[in-house]
This record gives structure tokens, C-alpha cells and sequence, in this order.
């Protein structure tokens, strides 16, 4: 019986897990402490118990504005100190690795100051408010990669192992050249005109609503997948409800607790609508909106090419949809492949095949990333020029949309 035991605890333990006893640390100070400072916590303190790392992740402050709640946020996500001011956390002799996941308005500042002080940073996506921010913090983190330093933002949807496999499949060539590529993210959280005026609803703290929030998901995969950038963008946007409760209190997750009788003004789009044509001349087109009723967490993506098409839903993360054109129509069509193989990306780690993985571990993956690019020197990816580039992607969707739909070129590297 002790053997049987001991056998099925072996069994439950991931295949490549190895202790890091003699792996030198990496010292993680994050600053914010919400719903991304939880995901990105489970990131941190998972990544070494599941990936052999050549760094252990170590936990070491988590910075908020309220003493209370964040010393309750350290205790309950695992950090050994919490601080009060982010100055103080990049200060700390031990921490290596800056964090942050904070409203986009204090991004550039904390950032900056990060590498700067010779720290590497992750930080939570939309790079910043405004193009300069984002320009500002490229320019950072690239005076920082030749002191060693790394820079990365964090669009972990890139992380899912499906969305890795489809990348691979595309560079591979297996559809052939690009004609489409269809994204759309859709949730439902705003239907409600009573739900509260959270900071995700001022232009001021947010810089953009659903088209930062959630649209610069959609735009950084349909240009990861691609492996080419945006050139143009015709767009509309909308604020469907002007005007909420104030809030009353900190928020939970997306949402929050309205205050009786005080309303304030929504400065941000609800939804965006916009089309686009890649670098190869390929089309595009992305929906996004937190006022689509019944849609929970809906990001969707199908890319067309010459020989085949691949197609993705969140809501089914394990599984990608691939259709070979290049077979005889009496049997093509869609297949599914359920992404939980060995020979799949991130899954030489995990569990045996067909045992589903979820959210939480595209941030678990994103650590191992960060970890591995530090140790090995790598170029970081995704990177703030990633990132500042769908910042003038977003920059021009809301100048077509304010010039009545005009296409707006996007500005690329090489045109700089």
C-alpha cells in the first residue's frame, strides 16, 4: 500500500519538475495587487515548481497604495514583504525583476524608473496611455538590453499553447500566404448601465476603454500569428452608456460596488470596430466590446491563407481548429487538435495528454519566458517595441474613429 502511494504522488508531480536548490534567485517585486497582481502572482510562485528553471522566482515585496490591503494581498499570494510606495520596491536590494500591474497611467513612470535603476521589468499590457509613453519606454528598455537588462510586455495570451502551435504551423507554412486574418473579443461585465465607474472607465487612468483593454489582445495576436505588422486601420467606436454610479470603495475584479446618488462621466469607447490591411497586403478585421451580452471571456481568431485555415476560440483554449485546403474535398474540412501533447509547446511540462489546462497557466508560462530570457540573455518577446507598435495601432483606430472612419496609416519601424 505505501508503494502504491508513493506511486500516485509521483504520478501527480509534472514529468520535467526538478528541485532548484542550487539555482540562483531571481528576487520579483510586483507592484499592484488586483486581479492581474493575483494572475501574475500564481505565475511566479508555479513557474519553478513546474519548470525546470535555470533561476528560482522568489517572491520577494508586493507594492499597493493601502497598507491594509496589501499586506493582506501578501499573505494570500505568497510574498515575504509588502510596501507601500513603489519607489521603496525598486529600491529593495532584493528585488531584481520589476512587475507591474497597475492602471496604464503610472506604466512609463514605474517602468522607466525600473530600468533605470537596473532592474528588468514585466509589464502588464497596454504598454502605456499614449504613443510617447510607450516611445518613451521603448527607448528605456533598449538603453537597458546593453546593460543586460530585460523588457517585456505582458500579453500572455501569446502563451496559450495553442496560440504557440498556430504561430509555429503559420511560419511553417501550412496555410501558405495570409488573405485573412478575423479577431474579435467580446465580454459583457458593462451591460449593466448600473454597474459603477471603475478606473477602467476613465480616459485618464485607462487611456482607452474596451479597445486598450481588451483590443490590444486581439491586435498583438493577429500580428504575432501573421509575423507582420499593421499598416492601416479604418475604425468606429462607441460609449453606449455616457454616464455611472460612481464607485464606492476598491473594485473586485473587473467590476465594483456602486455609491447611492453620485454618477460620473464614461470617457472611454465601449466597443471598437475596426478594419486593417497587413504589411504582405493581407486583410484584417477586430470587434471588440465589454457590452456584448452573454459573452463572458470571447476571444476568437481565424486566419485564412492560400492552403488551409486555423481558427481558435478562448472559451476552448486546449483545442485548435485546422483545415487543410490541400486536401481532396471529398474528406477536408476543419479538424480538431486537441493541444495537450508532449510535442506541444509548454505541455512537456504538464500533465499526460488530454488533461486540459486553463487561464491561470498562460501566466505560468509567461514567468518560465521571462525567467529563461533573463538567464540566457535573450531578446526579449513579447518586447516594449512589441508593445509600443500596438500602441500606434490603437492611437490610429481612435484617429479614424474620430475622423469619421478615414483610413489612418500605422506608422512601422521601418518607416521610422
Amino acid at each position: 500500500m505505501a508503494r502504491r502511494e508513493e506511486t500516485e504522488q509521483e504520478a501527480a508531480v509534472p514529468p520535467t519538475y526538478r528541485p532548484m536548490a542550487s539555482a540562483p534567485t531571481l528576487g520579483v517585486g510586483m507592484v499592484g495587487y488586483a486581479f492581474m497582481g493575483a494572475a501574475h502572482s500564481q505565475g511566479w510562485r508555479t513557474a519553478g515548481h513546474v519548470f525546470e528553471l535555470p533561476m528560482k522566482p522568489a517572491l520577494a515585496a508586493i507594492c499597493g497604495r493601502d497598507r491594509r490591503a496589501v499586506e493582506a494581498a501578501a499573505d494570500r499570494h505568497g510574498w515575504a514583504a509588502a510596501e507601500t510606495d513603489w519607489r521603496a520596491l525598486i529600491a529593495r536590494d532584493d528585488v531584481q525583476l520589476v512587475d507591474i500591474c497597475t492602471p496604464g497611467d503610472s506604466h512609463a513612470e514605474i517602468a522607466i524608473a525600473a530600468l533605470e535603476a537596473g532592474k528588468h521589468v514585466l509589464c502588464e499590457k497596454p504598454l502605456a496611455n499614449t504613443v510617447a509613453e510607450a516611445e518613451a519606454m521603448a527607448e528605456a528598455a533598449r538603453r537597458a538590453a546593453d546593460r543586460g537588462q530585460v523588457a517585456v510586455v505582458g500579453f500572455n495570451y501569446r502563451k496559450v499553447p495553442a496560440i504557440t502551435y498556430a504561430r509555429k504551423l503559420i511560419a511553417e507554412g501550412r496555410i501558405g500566404a495570409l488573405r485573412h486574418v478575423r479577431a474579435t473579443y467580446l465580454q459583457d461585465w458593462l451591460v449593466d448601465p448600473a454597474s459603477p465607474l471603475t478606473w477602467r472607465l476613465e480616459r485618464e487612468h485607462a487611456g482607452s476603454g474596451a479597445l486598450g483593454d481588451l483590443g490590444a489582445h486581439i491586435v498583438d495576436l493577429a500580428q504575432y500569428l501573421a509575423g507582420e505588422l499593421l499598416v492601416g486601420v479604418s475604425a468606429v467606436t462607441e460609449t453606449f452608456v455616457r454616464e455611472r454610479p460612481v464607485q464606492a470603495g476598491p473594485s473586485g475584479g473587473l467590476g465594483g460596488v456602486a455609491a447611492a446618488g453620485e454618477r460620473g462621466s464614461v470617457t472611454v469607447d465601449d466597443a471598437a470596430l475596426f478594419t486593417g490591411r497587413l504589411a504582405s497586403g493581407a486583410l484584417a478585421s477586430f470587434e471588440t466590446t465589454r457590452m456584448a451580452a452573454g459573452r463572458k471571456n470571447a476571444l476568437r481568431l481565424e486566419i485564412n491563407g492560400e492552403l488551409g485555415s486555423l481558427a481558435f476560440d478562448l472559451e476552448r483554449l486546449n483545442e485548435l481548429s485546422f483545415h487543410d485546403h490541400t486536401e481532396p474535398a471529398t474528406t477536408a474540412g476543419f479538424r480538431r487538435i486537441l493541444v495537450t501533447e508532449p510535442e506541444h509547446p509548454y505541455l512537456e511540462a504538464w500533465w499526460p495528454p488530454g488533461h486540459a489546462l486553463g487561464y491561470e497557466h498562460t501566466f505560468i508560462h509567461q514567468a518560465r519566458d521571462v525567467v529563461r530570457t533573463i538567464a540566457e540573455g535573450a531578446a526579449p518577446t513579447p518586447s516594449f517595441a512589441d508593445g509600443l507598435q500596438v500602441q500606434r495601432v490603437l492611437a490610429a483606430v481612435e484617429e479614424s474613429a474620430a475622423k469619421n472612419s478615414v483610413h489612418t496609416p500605422v506608422l512601422t519601424p521601418a518607416q521610422l
